[in-house]
């Protein structure tokens, strides 16, 4: 044979440590380790030197990975000049665990399961203050015995300070993430007026931080504000502008467009990302006079008033909350109430969930639970979410890959 059939052959099987490599012995003979504790014992593998084995030699120790090569019974019989340096000896014919600095076998020795399993074995090993990945494989002779084992032992030192320093990191950005997330959960509607409307919704972002967003809050003893919105993207860009939204938003006035407007200009003051911008439904309900006054700010899915006898959808188009306009026209519609309208927002996500073959929830599935649910409205809400986590085919609402928001409000 050639040398130029060996040599690619013999890198790739000692680098990999995958393959049938008896080729190192043919090609490495002359070591006395070998001669003396292998060859001996296997009288097929020839004794004649192979031409170019110098150069196959200086492949193997010009390696940075460490090789060394065991017998059946654990004895060292060759370690390549990377491994001799890195220990600064060259310890052939002591056991494997010795020259480790061990005084007894491993516990989970590799090297006799590729001894005995005939298969490849890998693990973490740490010799002094180094961490080293081991692959021991065995090698067979041409009646296929197995007559010793190769171990290519890899440095991962650097690797492993550097995963641990990453998963720390990483542990320091979702402590921070789990922190926002509760401040962020904070700002969601706590107190409102019962006394007056049956109020329940739903916020479940698909990220740490969402952002869709919803609020509601007296402005005076006869009116009460309500908005839900959409906020481009996710995690914490959205989050921050919902922070915006609900410190920014004016909760005195009775007039949704104006306060709309107002919101417009403080976000282009504030010199948001051109790619950033807000979606909001805002609505008045002026409990005295039993009347609703709405304005939308780019909202696609709109509220929903429905009713013994009614039922609209109030369709409005508007600008989202952004500066692609220099001063657009917000407007103002009102309708009556009656004591037991329900009143449902809801953001994109619930009827873009996705079912089998990639159909969509829906507005259709989503109106007839509205419409024929009679419970209160925490109870129509769940009965929202069991549908969507049957449609789905998840088990948690909190497995749905869209923020969902929804909210239901009932006149007393």
């Amino acid at each position: 044979m050639t040398l130029f059939k060996y040599c690619p052959a013999f890198y790739i099987l000692i680098y990999t440590a995958h393959f049938d490599i008896i080729k190192v012995f043919k090609l490495l003979h002359h070591k006395k380790g070998i001669n003396s504790m292998l060859i001996e014992n296997n009288p097929d593998i020839p004794l004649n030197t192979i031409s170019g084995q110098r150069f196959i030699e200086e492949v193997i120790d010009g390696m940075y990975d460490w090789v060394r090569v065991l017998d059946r019974n654990d004895n060292v019989i060759y370690l390549n000049k990377a491994m001799r340096e890195g220990l600064g000896n060259n310890p052939i014919g002591e056991k494997c665990y010795k020259m480790l600095g061990k005084d007894a076998p491993c516990e989970n020795c590799i090297s006799r399961k590729a001894v005995f399993e005939g298969q490849p074995h890998e693990k973490e090993e740490t010799v002094g203050d180094r961490i080293f990945s081991v692959m021991s494989s065995p090698i067979k002779n041409s009646r296929g015995e197995i007559i010793a084992v190769v171990e290519v032992l890899r440095d991962i030192t650097q690797v492993k300070k550097l995963r641990d320093a990453i998963l720390k990191q990483n542990k320091k950005l979702q402590d921070d993430l789990d922190l926002a997330r509760k401040l962020q959960c904070s700002l969601l509607p706590k107190d409102f007026p019962e006394d007056r409307i049956k109020f329940a919704f739903v916020y479940e972002p698909c990220e740490a931080l969402g952002g869709d967003f919803l609020d509601i809050f007296k402005i005076d003893g006869d009116h009460v504000g309500m908005y839900i919105a959409d906020v481009s993207g996710h995690g914490v860009p959205a989050s921050m502008l919902t922070v915006f939204l609900r410190s920014s938003i004016n909760k005195k006035m009775h007039s949704p467009s104006k306060a709309l407007s107002d919101l417009y200009r403080q976000f282009n003051e504030n010199n948001f990302d051109q790619g950033l911008y807000i979606t909001v439904f805002y609505v008045v309900i002026d409990l005295k006079n039993r009347s609703m006054t709405y304005s939308n700010a780019g909202h696609n899915v709109c509220p929903i008033i429905f009713g013994k006898n009614r039922f609209q959808i109030l369709r409005m188009p508007g600008i989202p909350i952004s500066d692609w306009l220099e001063a657009p026209i917000f407007q103002d519609e009102t309708v009556s109430l009656e004591s037991g309208d329900r009143i449902f927002f809801y953001t994109d996500g619930i009827v873009e969930l996705k079912g089998e073959n990639d159909n969509q929830f829906g507005e259709e599935r989503l109106l007839s639970i509205l419409l024929n649910d009679t419970s209160e409205p925490s109870g129509t809400l769940n009965r929202i979410i069991e549908n969507a986590c049957i449609f789905a085919g998840v088990q948690r609402f909190s497995e749905i890959r869209d923020d969902v928001t929804l909210a239901l409000i009932e006149i007393k």
